[in-house]
Parts: C-alpha cells; sequence; structure tokens
C-alpha cells in the first residue's frame, strides 16, 4: 500500500509553532496549490491543502518561513472524524509533511510582490521535490546484486 503525496505550493499564512502538552513541536499550517488548468473565465484557480508537520520540520518551518513562502513538501494523507458541538461527526483530511523543501532564498522572499504568488512553480523546483522524493524511496537494498536472488522456499510465508 502506498500513501505518498508531493505538493508544491504558497504558505497562506505566517506558520505557528505550538507544542503539544508532553513538549512536541507541531505546526498547522494551509498550502495552495494552483491547479495546472484554467477556468472558464481563463483565471488561475488553486487549491487550498491542510496540512500538518511535526518535530524539526514543524520547528523549521516555523523559524525560516512565512507567508506567501513557496515550499515543496513530501508527506502523506491522513484522515479522521471527530463528534461536533452539534453531535454530528466531521471528517477531516490532512496532509502530514514528513519532508519540507524550501523553493526560495530568503531574499527572494522579501522582496515578493503580490502578483508573484499566483506564478506557477518552476520545472526546477518540481523537480527538486520529486528528484528529494525518489532519492527516498529509491534505498534498495539490492540494487548492487548481480542476477537473480536466491530465495529458499522455506522462508516465504505463504
Amino acid at each position: 500500500m502506498i500513501n505518498n503525496v508531493t505538493l508544491v505550493g504558497r504558505l497562506t499564512k505566517d506558520p505557528e509553532l505550538k507544542l503539544t502538552p508532553s513538549g512536541v513541536a507541531n505546526c498547522r499550517f494551509t498550502l495552495a496549490v494552483n491547479r495546472t488548468f484554467k477556468n472558464q473565465n481563463g483565471e488561475q484557480e488553486a487549491d487550498f491543502i491542510q496540512c500538518v508537520a511535526w518535530r524539526k520540520v514543524a520547528e523549521n518551518l516555523s523559524n525560516f518561513q512565512k507567508k506567501g513562502s513557496l515550499i515543496g513538501i513530501i508527506g502523506r494523507i491522513q484522515t479522521g472524524s471527530f463528534e461536533g458541538q452539534d453531535g454530528k461527526r466531521i471528517y477531516t483530511t490532512e496532509v502530514i509533511a514528513e519532508s519540507i523543501q524550501f523553493l526560495e532564498s530568503r531574499n527572494s522572499q522579501g522582496n515578493a510582490q503580490p502578483q508573484q504568488q499566483t506564478q506557477q512553480p518552476t520545472q526546477q523546483q518540481y523537480s527538486q521535490v520529486y528528484q528529494q522524493q525518489f532519492q527516498q524511496q529509491n534505498n534498495d537494498p539490492f540494487a548492487q546484486s548481480n542476477g537473480p536472488i536466491e530465495v529458499n522456499e522455506d522462508d516465504l510465508p505463504f
């Protein structure tokens, strides 16, 4: 089973670091991700995706990024539910950010014009995120082997 998400987008507000009662750092944030097409009026639309980062990833995000920053995240989708005040079941979906890549220099963030916030991420920025994801998944212990791998039938679980 694979649950893997890669997103590139801009923060909708300054990330705010919080601590759990046991002292674990976390940061909830919304990532505005442009769609790859324009609507009927020729306008760019975006999806606003709820995300959460934990521990050092959350600390780095809140310390070094701000509203409008372009970031790439690699993570997984997590769903949940809880009972609302009216007694109805409320369902949630969010991305757990396991890795965050900062895609702009600090200087370009400080000088960003409002119109720049709607630009599509460049191919290079997408490539950086995908390459990092590929490197994480490409830890194949058998990559250097030559020929077939010998497996004893007694070792198979079926």
